[in-house]
């Protein structure tokens, strides 16, 4: 447009009365000499010619075009092929039920919960562990601000009261937890309705708000019918409430469904109403099956209504670790398929869980329950390649040296399991109160950083491209990086390559700078990268920058 208008004045110059808006008729020698002087024209802007000093004045745009063309340097896009970062779960349970991991006591101050708190999480990531499973609900009860059930006697000693001064236990783990870039898993007992180590029995308590679907045990314990409605409906509302309102990584059962026939002294488990209810409504199913149909009905149901509000909060259970006697074939032991009506193997084949944990407690060399044959079982049944990250007994494996048998099985179930490595350690006490064990798993195979290993089945937005910015310094050279949402953000990989070696650091997210010294190991330093992740471990885009002299 701008080229036609300068022809327009041009020819308006040179050929009096003709205009180039006018819609009459030129002749047609001033149309040639106009196109001659159009083609002229554009000669001189493609190529300028500045020899004749006998050009006109007209000639200046010219030399303006000149100046545009004059390109900068453009540094070249950098590419390189980035090393693999090392990918594994490790977490730690942390039970409050009887104050076995914390509180320490049901009678601490506010200040003193919060200071155990810390000191257990600074000690997992001191030690490269990257999750927590925190007990939330021990018994149909809180250790946050439940409107569905009254706070713990473990945290207050006394069921129904709250800390004072107030706080809400888990709002604040969460936080902690995320600020040391640990995922922070809620782990709640689905059917316990009180513990016999949970003080006496209130008009707080649920076994009293619930009275018509929960049973008493012959051992004190009381325990929600699972096949009752009521209780499905309660259960699946309070998984809902901590999904919607607190920033979790994950929702966590354990092995309790129905409970273990020592629980009744032996006796068969109390639920004639429901189970009466139910063959007089025509049903058809054994009363074994009835109890196992209801169970997997709670935990679809449970999977589908996680992912329905928020679809990257994982679903992990932690069944036993024998699903029959003969599963493999040599293993005896209890069935939690017939005596715990948990058809665990289902919820594992059907993909109803994200990650599966069975509660592999014995070691690997005995032949009745082989810690690596019942793994590899279990790895066979996987059939939706979900995570497979066994429970390993920290605390009491029975074997010659415990501290070399945990290590032992973490290195098999690298071996079993390598596209999804990972276990969680039962409990935190199996690494307080064992100076030794800590320390050999952190110079030994915790001595790096890990990421946990991603969930490609669960979906996530794609991660912005950040930004980066290097500031060169006598002895080091500093990186910075900027994103446009930092909330996608849960952690940081920064590179840094000296000579043909790249060195990685995995990052906590607030983190978003680092300096690396020019030279390492006699190599100079050559390139910078950083990528993001996300709270699923999946890797955004990175940017990258070589480094000259």
């Amino acid at each position: 447009m701008r080229r036609f208008i300068s022809l327009c004045a041009l020819s308006a110059v040179l050929f009096t009365g003709i205009s180039c808006g006018s819609k009459n008729k030129q002749s047609k020698a001033a149309k040639q000499n106009t196109t001659e002087i159009a083609k002229e024209s554009q000669v001189a802007n493609e190529v300028p010619e500045t020899k004749d000093a006998d050009k006109p004045t007209e000639t200046k745009p010219v030399q303006q075009a000149t100046k545009v063309e004059k390109k900068e340097k453009v540094k070249p896009a950098f590419t390189a092929k980035l090393p693999q970062v090392p990918r594994e779960f490790r977490a730690a349970w942390i039970a409050t039920v009887a104050n076995i991991n914390w509180p320490s006591k049901n009678n601490l101050s506010t200040d003193q919960q919060k200071a155990e708190a810390i000191r257990l999480l600074d000690m997992l990531k001191e030690n490269n562990f990257n999750a927590v499973i925190f007990q939330v609900r021990p018994s149909a009860d809180a250790l946050y601000n439940s409107p569905y059930e009254p706070w713990s006697y473990f945290l207050t000693g006394q069921i129904g009261k709250a800390p004072s001064p107030y706080y809400d236990p888990l709002e604040f783990w969460v936080e902690e937890a995320h600020k040391r870039g640990l995922e922070l898993h809620v782990w709640l007992n689905p059917y316990r309705a009180h513990h016999s180590n949970g003080g006496s029995v209130t008009n707080e308590s649920m076994v009293r708000k619930a009275a018509d679907h929960v049973v008493r045990l012959r051992n004190g314990m009381y325990w929600f019918d699972p096949s009752s409605q009521k209780t499905q409906d309660h259960a699946a509302a309070v998984v809902h409430d901590i999904v919607k309102r607190y920033d979790i990584d994950g929702v966590h059962f354990d092995d309790y469904f129905y409970p273990y026939a020592t629980y009744n002294g032996g006796a068969d488990f109390p639920d004639d109403a429901t189970w009466n209810a139910y063959r007089k409504a025509g049903g058809t199913l054994s009363r074994p099956d009835f109890r196992r149909d209801n169970v997997n009905k709670f935990i679809k149901r449970v999977y589908t209504e996680i992912k329905a509000e928020k679809p990257h909060v994982k679903f992990g259970l932690s069944p036993f670790g024998i699903w029959k006697p003969g599963y493999p074939a040599g293993v005896t032991g209890s069935s939690q398929y017939d005596e715990l009506y948990a058809d665990a193997k289902l919820w594992l084949n059907e993909g109803w869980i994200d990650y599966f944990t069975p509660q592999l407690y014995w070691p690997i060399d005995p032949p009745k329950q082989s810690f690596t044959s019942l793994l590899k079982w279990w790895q066979s049944e996987n059939t939706h390649n979900r995570h497979l990250w066994p429970g390993l007994n920290t605390v009491e494996v029975r074997a010659p040296n415990r501290v070399e048998e945990i290590k032992r099985q973490i290195e098999v179930t690298r071996q079993v399991v390598p596209n999804s490595v990972g276990a969680v350690h039962w409990s935190i006490a199996g690494l307080t109160k064992n100076p030794s064990m800590l320390k050999a798993l952190h110079e030994g195979p915790y001595s790096q950083r890990a990421l946990v290993p991603a969930s490609p089945w669960l979906s996530a937005n794609p991660i912005l491209k950040p930004t980066l910015m290097l500031t060169k310094q006598p002895s080091s050279v500093f990186a910075k990086w900027l994103h446009k949402q930092p909330e996608q953000v849960f952690k940081w990989v920064a590179y840094a390559r000296y000579g043909n070696t790249w060195s990685v650091e995995i990052l906590d997210a607030p983190q978003t700078e680092i300096s690396f010294p020019k030279t390492k190991d006699g190599q100079k330093l050559n390139a910078i990268a950083v990528k993001p992740i996300d709270r699923l471990g999946n890797e955004g885009d990175y940017i990258g920058e070589n480094i000259e002299d």
